[in-house]
């Protein structure tokens, strides 16, 4: 991973991905409440008693899923790195795709590609990597794919978020947030109109996924196979 010079801390969109924490917390206590009072009442119809063992096994459970989603949900802010022409990484993960491939709604044909896998240890927020105008958040029906399948890119839901830049201006800049096995929701935060600063948040995707991002065919890549990237910090590519 690469280290830069501070620049500022973004905070927009700060706290949401606790909202979601908490939206999720309270869907678990719920369906952990209800489970213990219908496993209560079959123990009743068939004459037996659950014993204080079970209460505390489910309780245990719960437990355990409340501190791995608080770790899944984490949302460190990015210190993003200065300077002219600089592509941040999209989302936090491991580079395991660079190549060259057709992005048609968007970047227009043939692009360079950089690809981000995300596993659920991972922080699953995505930062803006241009400063620039949201011109597209375009939704596309698909399938569930493990993520670490290379074919989850082209063949899995996902949502594909177009950037203007302004800094500099010279060329498009496209993410695609792609879902998984587990992750099955994808929560776009920002909308067509606003206008974002590099490292801004931009939207969650729920536990397990990919990223790709899409860069014009002039950009340098400046990350290679294999390496670990931070949301909003790593310089991904330059635009010369």
């Amino acid at each position: 991973m690469q280290s830069h010079p501070l620049l500022f801390f973004r905070v927009t969109h700060k706290g949401k991905a606790s909202i979601a924490f908490r939206r999720i917390l309270f869907i678990a206590v719920i369906g952990s409440g209800i489970f213990g009072f219908l496993l209560a009442g079959v123990a009743f119809l068939v004459g037996r008693s659950v014993n204080s063992y079970g209460y505390a096994g489910l309780g245990f459970l719960v437990l355990i899923f409340a501190l791995f989603a608080r770790h899944f949900f984490r949302d460190p802010d990015a210190i993003v790195p200065a300077g002219r022409g600089l592509i941040v990484a999209p989302g936090h993960g491991r580079v395991d795709v660079i190549d060259e491939t057709e992005e048609l709604h968007f970047m227009g044909g043939r692009c360079r590609r950089v690809s981000i896998f995300l596993s659920v240890f991972d922080v699953h927020i995505q930062q803006a990597p241009v400063s620039g105008r949201v011109a597209l958040v375009r939704h596309t029906a698909g399938q569930f794919l493990n993520a670490l399948n290379l074919e989850s890119a082209a063949l899995n839901e996902n949502v594909v978020m177009g950037f203007e830049p302004t800094e500099p201006a010279c060329g498009r800049v496209a993410i695609k947030l792609i879902t998984g096995l587990i992750a099955r929701r994808i929560v776009p935060w920002a909308a067509v109109g606003d206008v974002v600063s590099k490292g801004d948040r931009v939207s969650l995707i729920q536990f397990g996924s990919r990223v790709d991002i899409y860069l014009p065919a002039n950009a340098e890549v400046a990350v290679k196979l294999g390496d670990r990237v931070v949301g909003g910090e790593t310089v991904v590519a330059r635009l010369k």
